[in-house]
């Protein structure tokens, strides 16, 4: 029998020696590669923590212990050891099956919820500070990656403990990976840290070189502070020291002696305390190894080979690749367009700028706020910046947009992939609220391309704009249209109409345009005449067009990847209030509710009555309604 199988809580872990411990690691290493190989997922991260999850579940007692890990990619290790195991785990990132995050609703053990970088810390000093208010004696534990000491959260809350607890354990998990390599002056200082071989000898042997040193011996006896202090004669202390953390490390994270022993120390302290471990991203993969960023989260794959499952149909090119060759080509033009991505070369498309022109290139790692403002000073000084941004992630850097960018009319354009659904991620990660966030913002110039070929023309467009841009669309492939070779620039504010109707106008904003015609289709069938417009503005809206739909249709149809609130929709509605035209609209989008993973996007939209059949049901009720209330009008 596997000793994982025998594994239903963490207390089952507490009798294990070493020798089974290693055991039970290989075995949990073979679980996430073959379930990741279904599904994909955080195959890298999570490969990486496996001996040091199991260490905290030996040396803590969860759920009594929490554990805040930093993004939370990083525990399927933990959602396996905490009685998760079975078909959900099978099923991980898929309908019905675990999230790839940790979530507070879906376990006891899941202490504090994640899916962004850098809250860990934050969050872990409020839950000790909670804790010492409380009088009790829990342990409070933060697992952070290096790269998480990018984000100015982390940083606020590194910080602020001193000031605010006397007991917190925090590990930091040292991969040097954040999705890319990690960049910046703390990658550099931990690098120092783990290469200073002075610095190592003396953490790890320190000891034996007092015994060495007259009078060391008495030193020895003074205790652990002593030492401190005298190894800080020698060497600089290191920068979270000056914090007020007692600082350990760096040791081996794949090592269960060292994980075990030091873990025991910090349990143990009587000040806060930072466990420095060192981890490899991908360990006992070697195509994980081999490939850090593209299995930090990787769709399914060949376990032999490591090679992505595509399906037969040909290769249509993903709307971030066309983001990426598009922001190239114009800047090969043109040397004040400067490509910014916070950590995400990859998943943005601008490493495709990276290789072709690296220095128009700047990653600032996880760290979108300052992004923001990084790019609105350079802006001040005759630069065009393209912040390349996921939507989700451009939630964290909202107050710059307004203060910093907007305020000063500043020439930013923010070119935001995953807007609209991220399936197998989830809440953390869809991208449905920067229409209702960014349409209240001055100045602002929003689009949304219905493929691939308009996106480029609006990245042409918001480069000449001459102020903040946005362009928004979705996550994966394009429709399979050509794009020009020279992109165009678009009339600001004008939408295109694709099709005439009489009775109902349906505006389709982006990629929903496709489901826009194919529901004048269907009303087709039931003898509704349907017409269909292509927004492309978001803001400026095209409000002429607008009142002409209202004055002519009984029903405007609003479809949007957007919530309702405050979305598409409702910028209509606003405009046909303003003008006192009384045709009524029917807002379809996502409701007032955190959307849950799932499988994939149409199961997402079935879920919530957004697929064809459910959206024509209530399109033809609104309909028999509108005419209903005509009739009544022409009554009276």
């Amino acid at each position: 029998m596997a000793i994982l199988d025998s594994i239903k809580s963490p207390k089952d872990i507490q009798s294990l020696d070493e020798s089974e411990l290693a055991v039970l690691a290989s075995e949990i290493r073979s679980q996430i590669i073959n379930t990741t190989s279904k599904n994909g997922g955080h195959v890298g991260p999570n490969l990486g923590v496996v001996e040091l999850t199991i260490a905290l579940h030996k040396t803590f007692s969860s759920p009594r212990d929490s554990f805040i890990f930093d993004v939370s990619h990083q525990g399927y290790v933990h959602k396996i050891l905490t009685g998760r195991n079975d078909e959900r785990f099978e099923n991980l990132r898929g309908t019905g099956g675990l999230s790839g995050f940790l979530n507070r609703s879906e376990s006891e053990h899941d202490a504090f919820g994640a899916g962004h970088a850098g809250t860990a810390l934050s969050a872990a000093l409020g839950m000790a500070k909670a804790r010492d208010l409380n009088k009790s004696d829990e342990h409070i534990v933060a697992v952070c990656g290096d790269a998480a000491f990018t984000c100015g959260i982390t940083l606020e809350a590194l910080n602020n403990i001193s000031n605010s607890t006397k007991k917190l354990i925090v590990i930091l998990n040292d991969n040097k990976w954040s999705i890319a390599k990690n960049v910046g002056a703390m990658s550099r200082y931990f690098n120092e840290l783990i290469t200073n071989p002075v610095y190592n000898r003396l953490n790890d042997n320190l000891e034996n070189l007092l015994s060495n040193i007259p009078g060391g011996k008495k030193i020895i006896k003074w205790g652990a502070k002593w030492k401190q202090e005298t190894k800080n004669l020698l060497i600089s202390s290191s920068i979270f020291e000056k914090f007020g953390l007692r600082y350990i490390g760096p040791i081996d994270g794949h090592d269960f002696k060292q994980l075990n022993h030091y873990l025991e120390f910090a349990k143990n302290a009587t000040q806060p305390v930072i466990l420095h471990v060192l981890t490899t991203k991908g360990k006992g993969y070697n195509v994980a190894i081999e490939n850090p960023e593209r299995f930090h989260g990787a769709s399914p794959f060949n376990v032999d080979t490591g090679k992505s499952v595509s399906s037969k149909k040909p290769a249509i090119p993903k709307y971030q690749d066309v983001m990426g060759e598009t922001i190239t080509k114009l800047a090969k033009k043109d040397a004040k367009i400067i490509g910014i991505t916070a950590a995400m070369p990859s998943g943005t498309g601008l490493n495709i700028l990276e290789k072709a022109l690296p220095n128009q290139f700047i990653d600032v790692g996880i760290a979108e706020e300052h992004a923001a403002v990084f790019a609105a000073g350079m802006a001040t000084k005759g630069y065009h910046p393209v912040c390349a941004i996921y939507s989700t992630f451009l939630q964290r850097a909202y107050d710059p947009i307004i203060h910093d960018i907007a305020l000063q009319n500043l020439p930013v354009l923010f070119c935001m992939d995953r807007s609209g659904l991220s399936p197998n991620d989830g809440a953390t990660h869809h991208g449905l609220f920067d229409i209702s966030y960014l349409r209240p913002i001055p100045n602002c110039m929003i689009m949304a391309p219905s493929d691939e070929d308009e996106l480029a023309d609006m990245i042409q467009t918001g480069l000449e704009y001459q102020g903040p841009a946005f362009v928004r669309y979705p996550r994966g492939e394009g429709i399979g249209v050509t794009v020009k070779e020279t992109p165009e620039s678009l009339a600001i504010g004008t939408s295109k109409r694709i099709k005439d109707g009489a009775e109902i106008d349906i505006w389709a904003l982006g990629t929903m345009l496709d489901l826009g015609n194919k529901l004048a289709s269907k009303l087709s069938e039931h003898n509704i005449n349907a017409g269909v417009v292509n927004p492309r503005f978001v803001k400026p809206l095209d409000k002429a067009a607008i009142k002409e739909s209202g004055k002519t249709a009984k029903l405007i149809v609003s479809i949007e990847d957007n919530v309702v609130k405050g979305g598409f929709g409702s910028a209509i509605s606003e405009v046909l209030q303003e003008e006192k035209i009384a045709c009524p609209v029917e807002s379809i989008g996502w409701p007032d509710k955190f959307v849950d993973h799932a499988s994939t996007v149409n199961e997402l939209r079935e879920s919530q009555g957004l697929d064809l059949e459910s959206i024509l049901i209530r399109v033809l009720m609104a309909f028999e309604k509108a005419e209903s209330k005509s009739t009544e009008v022409k009554i009276n």
